[in-house]
């Protein structure tokens, strides 16, 4: 079979019939803006926008097939366990209009009918300008041109002389061509790194930015500073960024809970030669009172295969959470809980997940390797992350 690419091309409109009826203006261009344009916009993380009709009729066929296939939108969680305020999946009425609309030659309809331009804040995900934005250092990092980069490490200062409240972050790279991913993390004279202590925000691979729950914010203490961990991907000359944090502040008086974040987290990793589905467990600590369960992430590299979360519970019980039964390194979401949910003091996250070290796995760059923890994505991890909310009023009684 013939290796290549698929070459999308302009479609001509059929005569009027039935399916032709659906159209770009009034039907597909409202779908798109609703599911798609988020991430298929100029600057975002898409390859290409999905904004104009002539953007869009060029790739068709494209968008057809990745659709059916359930490429995109992309969403790896299974549907038997939680709802997810960022659920991606095109219900089967949107993925029928967009067959109906390819099939019919992809017809442009009355342009007068097109929905008004959906609103995005210039440059960043966040619905609105950022309060305060910190870069990593005063002046640009130089990214080696070849090569593997390790890890970089840079704090910096953002002033703050109180307490802030935080309800909305995002983490944006400086330059996305060479920024594989950026962690940002608080830093005080206590802070203990590698369990999710600390971590304010992230970008990754797939993820995207969403406010918390009203009355829901990160506390970055007085005179704290931000951590950032970098990651480059060097790609054949060099290279400058400053990547940076926006920050949304809450006001304190409105501040009922503190999200935090922790992990099932395992250090200890060895994935034989060749084994196609090998398997490893973690399980988090415990809180001492009732919080509240936000979100979920998990994290492997390239030989993750699936992933799940399960609340332990004081009694023995198990409880799903979370299925990814196909985890996708290019992916890395954050999957958010439509509504918090409630967990006992004393209950745990228990975490497994399946890797796949073989021949079949396309993304795997050495099946004869044995794999150990490392931060190189030919290396291996196994965190499962996830926000929590505390009430205030049982951090004051702590503190």
């Amino acid at each position: 079979e013939a290796v290549g690419c698929h070459i999308g091309r302009v479609h001509a409109p059929r005569p009027s019939n039935s399916k032709s009826d659906v159209n770009y203006s009034e039907h597909i261009a409202p779908l798109l803006q609703n599911r798609c344009v988020e991430c298929h916009r100029p600057g975002q993380i898409a390859p290409f926008s999905l904004i104009a009709y002539d953007e869009v009729a060029g790739w068709a066929e494209t968008i057809e097939e990745v659709v059916r296939q359930g490429r995109m939108p992309p969403w790896h969680a299974d549907p038997k366990y939680g709802k997810f305020t960022n659920d991606r999946r095109l219900t089967e009425a949107e993925k029928q209009l967009i067959y109906d609309w390819v099939q019919a030659g992809a017809p442009q309809g009355d342009p007068a009918k097109l929905p008004a331009p959906a609103k995005f804040t210039d440059g960043w995900q966040l619905p609105q300008q950022p309060d305060q934005i910190v870069t990593m250092r005063k002046v640009p990092f130089t990214v080696q041109a070849e090569g593997t980069a390790d890890y970089q490490y840079f704090t910096t200062d953002p002033g703050f002389t109180e307490d802030k409240w935080v309800k909305m972050v995002e983490v944006r790279p400086g330059n996305s061509a060479v920024v594989h991913h950026v962690l940002v993390f608080v830093k005080t004279a206590t802070t203990r790194f590698g369990d999710g202590e600390g971590f304010l925000g992230a970008y990754v691979p797939g993820m995207l930015t969403s406010p918390f729950p009203s009355g829901l914010a990160k506390r970055i203490p007085a005179r704290a500073k931000l951590y950032f961990q970098v990651h480059y991907t060097p790609i054949g000359s060099p290279q400058l960024d400053n990547s940076m944090i926006g920050l949304v502040f809450a006001n304190p008086r409105e501040v009922r809970y503190e999200v935090m974040t922790a992990s099932a987290m395992r250090e200890y990793i060895y994935i034989p030669p060749h084994a196609a589905d090998h398997c490893l467990e973690a399980t988090s600590g415990s809180v001492g009172v009732d919080v509240l369960l936000l979100s979920m992430m998990p994290h492997m590299h390239l030989r993750g295969k699936s992933f799940r979360y399960e609340l332990l519970g004081t009694d023995g019980n198990r409880q799903m959470l979370l299925d990814v039964p196909r985890y996708d390194f290019n992916w890395q979401t954050s999957y958010r809980l439509a509504e918090p949910k409630s967990i006992p003091a004393g209950a745990k996250i228990h975490c497994t997940a399946h890797y796949d070290n073989s021949e079949a796995n396309l993304a795997n760059p050495d099946p004869t390797a044995r794999v150990r923890f490392g931060p190189q994505s030919t290396d291996e991890m196994m965190f499962g992350y996830f926000d929590y909310a505390v009430p205030i009023e049982s951090l004051a009684r702590h503190r």
